[in-house]
């Protein structure tokens, strides 16, 4: 099985994709692809609260690491809050050492600064489980005037894309700014699904 490093894919500063600040630029990149084929310390997971897979990128995530990954989650957290984060092992995905699962928020009746503020969170608490390790993946499912959307809560849970990619950006950005976070990440390399 052909699975993809993170170390070939470019940086944003290396693309001159964007104009952030080419220092913050350097920590982050695009790619389009499966999740489950990169070669990676981790990936996020936009996991329901019960973290029994699901459809999607949660249930392509279940299916590439056996069914060993839902007794995981299940034994060791039983289930997750909204806007929260839990780690567990990769279990059968030999190409990847942990997944983060996140809940986001559903937005069915709109977005309210609860449901912001929830999905805010969701990129903290998974960043955070994160900063000791060398990269870090989020998953995207849109690419729209060269800009990436995030996948969590903009699938089945309804969050605009376009919102939820401000909400991305803005807190990647917040976290990469603080120097300590900055020095221990190697890349956050947002990933787009086909």
């Amino acid at each position: 099985m052909s699975y993809t490093s993170v170390k070939s894919i470019e940086t944003l500063a290396e693309a001159n994709w964007c104009k952030l600040a080419a220092t913050l630029a350097s920590k982050i990149s695009l790619w389009k692809g499966d999740i489950t084929k990169l070669e990676v310390d981790g990936i996020v997971n936009a996991a329901n609260s019960g973290l029994c897979g699901g459809g999607g990128v949660d249930g392509a995530i279940h299916r590439a690491a056996g069914p060993r990954l839902a007794d995981e989650c299940v034994e060791r957290y039983g289930k997750c809050e909204t806007g929260n984060a839990v780690i567990t092992s990769a279990c059968d995905m030999k190409n990847v050492k942990y997944v983060i699962h996140t809940v986001g928020p559903q937005a069915y009746r709109g977005v309210t600064d609860s449901c912001r503020d929830q999905l805010i969170s969701c990129y903290e608490k998974s960043l955070h489980l994160a900063v000791d390790n060398v990269s870090i993946v989020f998953c995207i499912n849109k690419l729209l005037y060269l800009k990436a959307f995030p996948c969590i809560s903009t699938g089945v849970y309804k969050y605009p894309n376009e919102k939820a990619c401000v909400v991305a950006i803005e807190t990647v950005k917040k976290f990469l700014i603080q120097k300590h976070n900055f020095d221990k990440v190697g890349c956050i390399l947002l990933v787009y699904i086909f």
